[in-house]
């Protein structure tokens, strides 16, 4: 089996293999050395852009958080100052109402008052009317001109 021409060509094939490969092989090494490097570089800017992605992400839900909860509290004010204001115009309208109210009471006692006064002008009216008739007729001339005198003396301290 030594002897083989085959054999001996093989075993030189594989020497030169070898030795033709050896330089080439640190080449590769160094080759894939820094393709592995090259990729673990990758791999840990990856990591970092993962980490900076993360961290934006939760500063992004922490202020959709906040500003829920500020729309929330803005939402929870503007309730109250709808109530406040609900109140407020509520006590208004009473206030509007009890003036109109006492207003209404007022012309009213002005209006029977006027109508009482007018009810007792007219009686009066009617009354002088009445004497003045009964008087007319009940009366002689000369009683009638006894008391224009007992008027004209009485004119001047009913003047005064």
């Amino acid at each position: 089996m030594f002897q083989a021409a085959e054999f001996w060509v093989a075993v030189a094939f594989f020497i030169f293999l070898f030795f033709a490969f050896r330089p080439g092989a640190k080449a590769l090494t160094a080759m894939l050395d820094d393709r592995a490097d090259k990729i673990r570089q990758e791999l840990e800017e990856a990591q970092r852009l993962r980490e900076d992605a993360q961290a934006t992400l939760a500063s992004y839900q922490r202020r959709q958080r906040d500003a829920l909860k500020e729309a929330e509290d803005i939402i929870a004010h503007a309730r109250e100052e709808a109530e406040r204001l609900r109140l407020h115009a509520a006590a208004d309208l009473d206030s509007s109402m009890k003036r109109r109210e006492a207003q209404a009471m007022d012309k009213i006692a002005q209006a029977e008052a006027l109508a009482l006064q007018e009810v007792k002008s007219l009686t009066v009216d009617l009354a002088i009317a009445a004497s003045g008739r009964l008087i007319a007729e009940n009366m002689d001339a000369a009683q009638s001109a006894k008391l224009v005198d007992a008027a004209i003396a009485d004119l001047p301290r009913n003047l005064h």
